[in-house]
């Protein structure tokens, strides 16, 4: 029996999935890739508006018709889409807030790094906070660009790579632990904030956390 896929919300062109952590995106070596097998749950063509890696979790948004792919893409090629992650950090930060900003440069083996110069630079904003009964420091992060591996490098260099993810130096857990949250953009049909609650086994979030809209991020 095929994996059914949680559908967030639709609307007039488009409509919002959930993507598990560990699924790639596109097809690979021969297996069917998030988009694929979320077409063929539904009987019905999507045109991907941006992407999430294989380890990470959370809201996808599809456009469901070419003319409204069009529309969303430009919304995130002006940056004009709000996005909210969650992550929880190996070790201590060098700094508890604040902004990442650094050129981006390939690495060894499809990795990247974080440049000290700022010619065109990914741009990221936190905030962080440890929770006494978990013992780890929760991360979220509102990305200003949109850079492949940008908030794995991100978190890297301020000291704390992501729980799971050793390609990029994280301690080793049973997932990376890195989840689209939250994404506030506006569709042909209006605005839309679409919302991913994290799973169980994730630190319980701040209370202010819960509306990071307001948080002037």
């Amino acid at each position: 029996m095929s994996r059914q896929f949680r559908v967030i919300a639709r609307g007039d062109g488009w409509l919002a999935a959930e993507k598990p952590a560990g699924i790639s995106f596109h097809s690979e070596d021969g297996s069917a890739g998030f988009v694929a097998q979320l077409e063929a749950q539904l009987q019905h063509p999507l045109w991907p508006v941006h992407r999430l890696d294989k380890v990470t979790s959370g809201i996808l948004l599809f456009a469901t018709r070419a003319d409204t792919a069009a529309f969303l893409s430009e919304e995130f090629a002006q940056r004009r889409a709000e996005k909210f992650y969650l992550a929880v950090g190996s070790g201590k930060p060098s700094k508890k807030q604040g902004w990442i900003k650094g050129d981006m440069a390939k690495s060894r083996n499809g990795s990247y790094k974080l440049l000290r110069q700022t010619d065109n630079p990914a741009i990221t904003r936190f905030l962080s906070h440890f929770d006494e009964s978990s013992g780890k420091r929760l991360f979220l992060l509102s990305p200003k660009t949109g850079r492949t591996h940008q908030l794995r490098v991100a978190m890297k260099s301020l000291g704390t790579p992501i729980l799971g993810d050793q390609r990029y130096g994280g301690e080793k857990a049973e997932r990376t632990y890195l989840h689209a949250w939250m994404l506030r953009i506006t569709a042909p049909d209006g605005p839309v904030t679409l919302t991913s609650a994290p799973a169980e086994c994730w630190p319980e979030l701040p209370a202010d956390w819960q509306t990071p809209f307001n948080l002037n991020l």
